[in-house]
């Protein structure tokens, strides 16, 4: 009697240790997956008082669009020549911004038709391990390296949410890529913004090959391009709530952002830095006229209390022109825009295999715009 009592303690001990252990692991892994839901980490760049900040300090980036880093011949149809990613990144100042493209095409490999994130995965770990930042731009207004499609109204209007770029490069719509990619790359401390569409505008197309000369612009076009930022922006902001948004206008004129449109559409809550592409006015800080220059988009932007950033500013060198010549025309210019009240310069575009013998935009690795650059910058 008294051992099948002792025998009977003894099990209940074990089995209450049992449920003792069970409950210590179950709460261990629901503290991990607690840990692994956490919200990410708070961004290194910012917005405030109509600057941008980085790492809590005012920066004024400089940098270049390199629009081809996505490339990778092994993998994906690519955009432009391949680049020595370490070598790009390395070469550049302390706190650069480089603009690329992160187009869902890029994303496709070309001989199994599989997302293959693995050349995108090593642009964002290159600017990581050089501590340099990016803008990573989502979609291209004009379709080129993606499916040579120029994005209408419609496409605005509803047309993101349902199209795909194409069957052979494309495996789901904007909105999907959009949220895949925000997800995926949202927490690297490399990431400076999120660009939805690079130079959008809400024309309508009235040809099979949209001619920009046959194109015409709706009596909507502002309230539809309006529209799609405050949509588009507040889903990617579900993924991702803290990196900024940047708008990619080309900031001249263009159907959807013409005249005080542009400030219509920059107001929209999901739009935290706005943009500027400067091209054909070498050597003048404030290209442009009283309604679509430059000049005009700084007071505008001033007034919704967003910084502008330049986001393209591109000359012409090579057999037109010395580099030396076109470095110290867009020194001056990118000098008279800081003063004027920008919020940084980026330069069209480098590549890794500039053609020294044609009149070209090429910006090659020894370029002297690289010093230039490294001039203008400013942090802290």
């Amino acid at each position: 009697m008294n051992g099948d009592n002792t025998v009977s303690r003894y099990r209940r001990t074990i089995s209450l240790l049992f449920v003792a252990v069970l409950v210590l692991t179950m709460a261990a892994c629901f503290n991990a997956r607690s840990v692994d839901a956490s919200p990410q980490a708070h961004p290194r760049v910012t917005v405030a008082a109509g600057d941008i900040r980085l790492d809590g300090q005012r920066w004024w980036p400089t940098g270049f669009n390199a629009y081809q880093l996505s490339t990778d011949w092994s993998v994906n149809w690519g955009c432009g020549a391949m680049v020595d990613l370490d070598a790009y990144f390395a070469a550049l100042p302390a706190h650069s911004l480089t603009r690329f493209n992160l187009f869902q095409a890029l994303a496709v490999n070309r001989f199994t038709g599989a997302l293959d994130f693995g050349p995108m995965d090593r642009v964002f770990a290159a600017a990581e391990a050089h501590d340099q930042l990016v803008v990573p731009v989502l979609a291209p207004q004009d379709g080129a390296c993606e499916n040579d499609q120029f994005k209408d109204r419609q496409w605005y209007v509803d047309g993101w949410k349902r199209y795909t770029v194409g069957a052979e490069r494309a495996r789901m719509s904007f909105q999907d890529w959009m949220s895949t990619a925000v997800a995926r790359w949202k927490d690297s401390p490399s990431l400076a913004a999120w660009e939805l569409v690079g130079e959008p505008e809400t024309s309508a197309c009235t040809d099979a090959a949209c001619h920009w000369w046959t194109r015409s612009c709706p009596a909507d076009a502002a309230i539809v391009l309006r529209n799609f930022f405050d949509v588009a922006g507040a889903e990617l902001r579900e993924v991702d709530a803290s990196t900024p948004i940047t708008a990619g206008f080309t900031g001249g004129g263009q159907c959807g952002t013409a005249g005080d449109d542009y400030q219509f559409v920059s107001a929209s809550p999901y739009v935290d830095i706005v943009q500027y592409h400067d091209y054909g006015a070498d050597g003048v800080p404030l290209p442009g006229d009283q309604w679509n220059g430059l000049a005009r988009r700084i007071d505008q932007a001033e007034a919704v209390g967003k910084p502008l950033l330049v986001a393209e500013i591109g000359e012409s060198a090579g057999s037109c022109g010395s580099l030396d010549t076109r470095a110290k025309s867009i020194g001056t210019k990118i000098a008279g825009q800081k003063a004027a009240g920008t919020a940084g310069a980026l330069l069209w575009a480098f590549v890794p295999d500039p053609r020294p013998g044609e009149c070209t935009m090429d910006i090659g690795p020894d370029d002297p715009l690289h010093v230039v650059i490294e001039a203008e910058g400013e942090w802290g």
